[in-house]
């Protein structure tokens, strides 16, 4: 009840009862998942039940002004909304997992999008699948957008993205900041759609020990005598097989360019470089419907930070040094209410122990998602 009335409250501060704002676009989605995780010299696996929910409301206030509040399931990873189903049936926290202005003047054509706050990576950026960012990440900052729609959704042509983010703060001098440059075109040639881009992505002061709780971003990890200046390529290509049945084509590329020297002493030259390629076939929009996918990946070392993802070599603290495939299928059973499973199997790309790297890491997650 509480929560109920600070929304309503929330809502009048903020002038949604004027009679403008009559599109509030709720929405909102709960997704079960039933998750095993094994490695091969372990005893057993780790099974979990897990729960995530995600509920909010995107209200278009004005031809200019439109803003979004996103509740979900409190986790304390950044990565992840899920919460493990234990605790003798305690209830599950809540909290804002976005909350942001969106402003698009008028006399730029409602071709620039000003955001400040904090929305999910995939609306925020030009966004092509999980290699550098987690799909779950919800970035913190200000963002200007060219050539993406007021919901996120790339548009044709050239599209650019300009956003500093906040990593921490901890009273210091100099807080970890996250810098973003991104360039993007979308087009189609005969019958096919494609889309390619480039960004850039620098970690500011992130020189630093997270490794305890001092600073509040997750996973912890010991960054000193680390940087990452991240370049990444990433494109797709796609069409129809038939009316129904798409298909996909897709990849990514991403090279640290910050180098070992004697403030990246712990950074090793030959671990920068990270790559993902997918095919998706299908697409499980309406009910009797499926899709499919298939990946490979691999990820050096000191590629990319250890914010990449909450999911690959799960069973392991490793999320970096890693190479693998990860295969869905996902079947659209009654209107708004979808299922699926995924299958993960990776190694680590070389040795942290020495004859560690041939042991493989299995990871199976079952889906039921309801969207509303």
């Amino acid at each position: 009840m509480k929560k109920t009335l600070f929304l309503v409250g929330l809502a009048a501060a903020l002038g949604f009862n004027n009679a403008q704002a009559v599109d509030w676009n709720w929405k909102g989605d709960i997704r079960y998942r039933y998750q095993s995780e094994i490695q091969e010299d372990a005893e057993h696996s780790r099974d979990r039940h897990r729960l995530r929910v995600r509920f909010g409301v995107e209200p278009w206030i004005n031809e200019e002004l439109s803003a979004g509040i996103r509740l979900s399931t409190d986790s304390s990873e950044t990565t992840s909304r899920n919460q493990t189903l234990q605790d003798g049936f305690k209830t599950k926290n809540i909290a804002f997992d976005e909350a942001f202005i969106n402003y698009h003047p008028m006399f730029l054509n409602g071709d620039v999008n000003v955001l400040l706050g904090k929305r999910e990576v995939a609306k925020t950026l030009f966004y092509e699948k999980d290699l550098v960012w987690d799909s779950d990440l919800t970035f913190e900052g200000a963002t200007l957008q060219y050539g993406e729609g007021i919901d996120g959704k790339q548009k044709d042509g050239l599209g650019a993205v300009v956003g500093w983010y906040t990593l921490d703060e901890d009273k210091a001098e100099k807080d970890p900041y996250l810098f973003v440059a991104q360039g993007a075109y979308k087009g189609e040639v005969s019958d096919l759609g494609f889309d390619l881009g480039v960004g850039y992505y620098d970690f500011v002061h992130f020189n630093l020990n997270n490794s305890t709780a001092q600073l509040g971003f997750e996973p912890k990890f010991d960054y000193r005598g680390k940087d990452f200046n991240i370049v990444e390529l990433f494109g797709s290509l796609g069409g129809d097989i038939t009316e129904t049945v798409p298909w996909k084509l897709y990849g990514q590329y991403a090279f640290n360019t910050a180098s070992n020297n004697a403030t990246n002493y712990a950074i090793d030259d030959s671990e920068r470089d990270a790559w993902l390629v997918g095919l998706k076939i299908g697409k499980a929009k309406n009910p009797g419907q499926i899709e499919g996918s298939a990946e490979y990946v691999s990820i050096e070392r000191d590629a990319v930070t250890y914010f990449t993802d909450s999911d690959r070599n799960a069973p392991d603290s490793n999320k970096t040094n890693i190479k693998g495939v990860k295969l869905n299928a996902t079947y659209h059973l009654v209107q708004n209410m979808t299922v699926g499973v995924t299958y993960m199997n990776f190694k680590r790309l070389h040795d942290v122990v020495v004859g560690q790297n041939d042991k493989t890491d299995h990871l199976l997650q079952a889906d039921v998602v309801v969207k509303f």
